[in-house]
């Protein structure tokens, strides 16, 4: 349902959002997540998709709506490491929605999470939640990291309950945030100030980390720009390696930098491109 206007949303495809290959014995797998909120898949590597009808059929998904587009999408796409037919997904704004059986049925998992953009009574509500992106750690799938609209988010049961960590300094808005694939108490975030202020706090790009599960997080700037910066850092362009010793994060105003020692240090790559989407190691 289209929130704006309430008319019945067409299956239709205006952004494609992410794009996550499948895991275990599905290695021509892709999924696919959209705006105006749908999820595909394809099982010959790209070359025909099929809508999963099973969510974007869902009754719940009456109540998503739209975060900084006009419609709800679809950004974070995760397969458990144990089992390729648990599939997550992000929603922004609509939760987080498991699926236990390849996507033939569906469960909103997002109690715990708060939406302050929503009157009082409905701010606890699970399928109008707004999560900028979603991440698993690969050792330890049931603890997953959530940067939400409204601050950091945790689950270490498989996302059946999330708790919000409070006295995150200096900021707990932003759209980022890697696990640590060996590690599920260690999560990287390039905060912003807030929603109404997208810049980085104090006008410095930083990153934090957290090693103890939430419970501190440390500023790494070493070699990141430390006045009058601009830079905001989006959902996709923050990236760890395999080793979980390497990051690279992209900004949008261009800029570019990578890491060989989990954070500790910085070097620029680039602070000429155009402003970036994404990041990945290949």
């Amino acid at each position: 349902m289209n929130t704006i206007t309430g008319e019945p949303i067409a299956p239709s495809v205006s952004l494609i959002w992410a794009l996550t290959a499948g895991g275990g014995d599905q290695d021509r797998r892709i999924w696919c997540g959209t705006i105006p909120g749908g999820l595909f898949k394809s099982d010959d590597r790209g070359d025909s998709w099929e809508l999963v009808r099973p969510l974007w059929d869902h009754p719940g998904r009456r109540e998503w709506l739209g975060g900084g587009a006009d419609l709800p999408g679809i950004h974070s796409i995760l397969i458990d490491p144990r089992d390729s037919r648990r599939i997550i997904v992000g929603v922004s704004c609509g939760g987080v929605w498991i699926s236990e059986d390849d996507g033939e049925t569906w469960a909103c998992k997002a109690q715990g999470m708060r939406a302050a953009y929503m009157p009082p009574e409905r701010a606890l509500d699970p399928g109008i939640q707004d999560p900028h992106q979603v991440a698993l750690c690969r050792a330890q799938p049931d603890t997953m990291w959530a940067q939400h609209h409204n601050g950091i988010f945790k689950t270490e049961d498989g996302g059946e309950s999330w708790r919000e960590l409070t006295d995150v300094k200096p900021s707990a808005f932003g759209f980022a945030v890697a696990v640590h694939p060996e590690d599920a108490n260690t999560a990287w975030f390039v905060p912003g100030v807030s929603d109404e202020h997208r810049l980085p706090p104090e006008g410095r790009v930083i990153v934090t980390r957290t090693r103890d599960g939430g419970a501190s997080f440390e500023v790494l700037d070493r070699g990141l720009p430390r006045e009058h910066a601009y830079d905001l850092t989006f959902r996709h362009a923050l990236a760890l390696d395999e080793t979980g010793n390497r990051l690279a994060f992209g900004t949008t105003t261009g800029s570019l930098w990578v890491s060989g020692d989990q954070g500790d240090s910085w070097e620029m790559v680039s602070v000429h491109l155009p402003p970036v989407y994404a990041v990945r190691f290949a």
